[in-house]
């Protein structure tokens, strides 16, 4: 398309072919806006691959082969996956709104489908797999026990929405025309019959490809399957011609007439992203049907954190193992059990005043525990870390005991009152600096109540020391995350146990 620059040969455009018949997949990632360096670093650690950050805050991208595409699942920093089909960095869009909606439709007959479509085929045998292992384990002893939670409030989880992004979504079906079949595949059944846990997976991953290979063969077998599709169109920005429901639309029917896929807003097979920011457009396929931030959580609370949010909280103050890491504003338990799940050489308390944050983190502990027994049924893994009911400014906790604190503070929004901050805020700061370890304890603290927090900071200025702020957007909110360092002052301990 004239003006269109696709995103280097090298670079992000179609999944490239590695030796024989391995694909390699783009992967685009959605990431709590502001910890998107802390994403790219778990990339790199966990997958040995170099991520690129999005101009449009809040994504990243990154290339694996498809053999890896369990491990980007298990990924704790990223909420929403997609396989990129190709990126334009630089779009020329045309100023006249129906040249621009027919560029669009356009565009979809030349992008590189065929390899995308495979990681899509492969990422849904994987899915399906999995939903098979859960089965399997409901039926098994160890996941029937369950704690009552008598106090549960009927609270969402906040999701992180882009102040300017504008969302919309156009079902649309998709069968490819030159004969590529891309029927979901049954799953790849496992060997005898058994459900493979994990550590099969990378078998699983091959067979995938080869079913993946094999189904062109297939599609002439037997009458193939019409997909269902929605497309879904992101788009942020002030200098479009058009909106997102026009592009959702237009582009959407461009799909539906080269693939041949029946349209269905809820119960689609494939989810075709059109992501488009500024000049720069992105077209994906989702491999994520919800949030990965839900991983942890069974009880929500009024203002329960997302696990990904929780996940670059702890990372952010570098836990070492034997670190006693504390959140004495617990609710639902998120930071605790996040910090449980993926630092478990570190003991990890959690606590709050209310019985019903107690009892919901407790619940939440138990699905927990009850999720690592059902991997391995002979043996009953405990998690390194308890709940307790505890007034947050007078913690029954030696003073220098703790190394690290780490705890979503009321916003003053949906929980506590921002007149009330302002005695909280300076009476929480005190404690936690008493508990903490002097020279080398940490805090790292969420609030949107900056002014309040500053104020605070400054009446404590000599025990703790602001190390670095990281800018986050939750639930709409603009909000802060900052990385405090403990002095060498002593702390007050007028009002402590010990």
């Amino acid at each position: 398309m004239a003006g269109a620059e696709a995103a280097g040969d090298a670079g992000l455009g179609s999944a490239a072919a590695q030796e024989g018949a391995e694909l390699a997949a783009v992967i685009g990632a959605t990431v709590p806006t502001g910890f998107e360096q802390t994403a790219a670093q778990e990339v790199q650690e966990k997958l040995g691959s170099a991520s690129r950050i999005s101009r449009d805050r809040g994504k990243i991208y990154f290339e694996v082969p498809a053999r890896s595409l369990p491990q980007v699942h298990r990924l704790r920093s990223v909420d929403n996956l997609f396989v990129v089909v190709q990126e334009f960095k630089d779009y020329q869009f045309k100023d006249n709104k129906e040249d621009a909606l027919k560029d669009l439709e356009d565009l979809v007959k030349k992008l590189p489908w065929t390899d995308p479509l495979k990681v899509w085929e492969l990422n849904n045998s994987l899915k399906k797999k999995k939903t098979k292992r859960k089965k399997h384990s409901l039926q098994s002893p160890a996941s029937r026990g369950k704690l009552s939670d008598g106090g549960e409030e009927g609270g969402a989880d906040q999701n992180s929405t882009s102040d300017q992004e504008d969302c919309a979504q156009n079902p649309v079906s998709v069968e490819p025309t030159d004969g590529q079949d891309t029927e979901n595949p049954q799953g790849v059944t496992s060997r005898n019959g058994v459900e493979e846990e994990e550590d099969n997976e990378q078998s699983d991953v091959k067979a995938g490809v080869q079913a993946s290979s094999e189904s062109g063969t297939k599609a002439g077998e037997g009458e193939a399957k019409v997909l269902r599709f929605r497309v879904t169109c992101n788009r942020a920005g002030d200098k479009h011609s058009f909106t997102s429901n026009e592009a959702a639309r237009d582009f959407g029917g461009a799909v539906q007439e080269h693939f041949q896929w029946k349209a269905d807003m809820t119960n689609f097979d494939v989810e075709v992203l059109l992501n488009i920011h500024n000049n720069e457009v992105v077209v994906g396929i989702a491999l994520t049907e919800e949030s990965l931030h839900r991983r942890n959580i069974t009880h929500f609370g009024p203002t329960t954190l997302r696990s990904t949010l929780a996940y670059g909280m702890l990372r952010l103050c570098d836990p070492q193992p034997t670190d006693i890491i504390v959140d004495p504003m617990c609710g639902t338990g998120a930071i605790p059990i996040e910090g449980a799940a993926e630092w478990p050489y570190c003991y990890h308390i959690a606590g709050d005043n209310s019985p019903q944050a107690v009892k919901r983190a407790a619940n939440n502990i138990s699905s927990l525990l009850r999720k690592n027994e059902s991997k391995d049924s002979s043996t009953a893994l405990g998690v390194p870390l308890d709940v307790i009911q505890w007034d947050i400014c007078n913690l029954p906790l030696r003073t220098g005991s703790v190394d690290i604190v780490v705890t979503d503070m009321p916003f003053g929004k949906r929980m506590g009152s921002k007149k009330k901050n302002w005695d909280l805020y300076p009476a929480c700061l005190m404690e936690m600096g008493r508990i903490c370890t002097p020279g080398t304890g940490r805090a790292v603290l969420l609030t949107q109540d900056k002014k309040c927090f500053a104020k605070a900071l400054s009446r404590v200025g000599h025990i703790w020391r602001r190390a670095q702020t990281v800018w986050v957007n939750v639930g709409g909110l603009h909000a802060a995350v900052y990385l405090l360092r403990r002095t060498w002052e002593r702390a007050d301990e007028t009002r402590s146990f010990w």
